[in-house]
């Protein structure tokens, strides 16, 4: 895995932060994150998900040895793993679990009411990882271990093929795990209050269903995205997504990722997510050095990108909160 000498530079950031940003509100600072975070360990030999075109799964059947390598390439938009992402100092994770169903990838509603002995989650992004989300959690709660003041959030979201009993699991799971650390919806969080509780996790889930039964639960995470392969489009969409609504009251997410569509792939055979990525990054870094956290209606709160370990993103993102000093000491 891919890893470059200033990855562990964030490892504290947010205890290094100055006093002054302490009792903020987390959803008032800049925060960097990663989108489809576990993209990194994609299994280029999985088949593709049911949830993917109907098109795209019939080709799959086909031409599997001709398809399955183009949509991991493309699928693929990180290249650090999650120890190495906490230490560049990425603190929301863009978690979508599947249940990897060996059998029989066309599992019915009739099948999720039941209990399937194979209750192994997995994450996904059109195919499936390598990774359990049993292993990539536990990764996070030994690393978090390591670094006390530091709060990462979960958003478990895009769930594939989860019967009621594997959401059940997830959530047991995801509690015993982290236990104390976990911090609650019902109070507004910020630095200093963390810190005295040794709350380090913030669990959002999408599944209405789910999030009504555990207290300990945030609800979903809003996350605006342009839904292009052109960055500029991506900075006009958040930028009119800014001016029309406005920021959300408490979390919600920036994403500065692209995303491809059938005549991309077409036209750019050879190309791969990572190139496009790439290509675009300085001028989506610009946008993002012009934003200004804080709870404006046009400030930013978590901004989130691919690949993060490649570029300084997360460092710009981090940088952000320096503007927010200037406001308090006004106050």
């Amino acid at each position: 895995m891919e890893r470059g000498d200033a990855a562990s530079t964030n490892a504290d950031w947010m205890s290094q932060l100055p006093e002054e940003l302490w009792g903020i509100p987390l959803w008032d600072l800049a925060i960097p994150g990663s989108h489809d975070s576990m993209s990194y360990c994609l299994d280029r030999h999985s088949a593709v998900l049911g949830s993917e075109s109907l098109v795209l799964q019939l080709l799959d059947r086909l031409a599997p040895c001709i398809v399955r390598p183009c949509v991991f390439r493309w699928a693929t938009t990180q290249a650090w793993c999650i120890p190495d992402q906490l230490d560049a100092g990425i603190r929301f994770f863009d978690l979508r679990i599947a249940h990897k169903n060996i059998k029989n990838t066309h599992r019915t509603q009739d099948m999720l009411k039941t209990h399937n002995t194979d209750d192994t989650l997995y994450f996904a992004h059109a195919i499936y990882t390598l990774q359990t989300v049993k292993e990539a959690l536990s990764t996070m709660a030994v690393w978090l271990e390591q670094h006390q003041k530091e709060i990462v959030i979960l958003s478990c979201s895009h769930f594939y093929l989860l019967s009621d009993s594997e959401h059940q699991a997830l959530v047991s799971y995801i509690t015993q795990l982290f236990k104390d650390k976990l911090c609650p919806p019902q109070e507004t969080p910020y630095l200093s209050q963390c810190w005295y509780l040794g709350q380090q996790v913030i669990v959002s889930y999408d599944d209405e269903t789910i999030l009504h039964q555990h207290k300990e639960l945030w609800p979903k995470i809003p996350y605006w995205y342009a839904d292009s392969a052109d960055p500029k489009e991506v900075i006009s969409y958040l930028e009119e997504r800014q001016k029309a609504q406005g920021r959300a009251a408490h979390f919600f997410t920036s994403g500065l990722n692209l995303t491809e569509d059938t005549a991309v792939v077409v036209c750019n055979p050879c190309l791969t997510m990572r190139e496009l990525t790439m290509k675009s990054f300085s001028l989506l870094l610009d946008w993002v050095e012009e934003q200004t956290p804080g709870p404006d209606l046009t400030a930013v709160n978590i901004i989130c990108g691919d690949f993060v370990g490649l570029n300084n993103f997360a460092s710009v993102v981090i940088g952000l909160n320096k503007k927010l000093l200037k406001t308090e000491n006004h106050r």
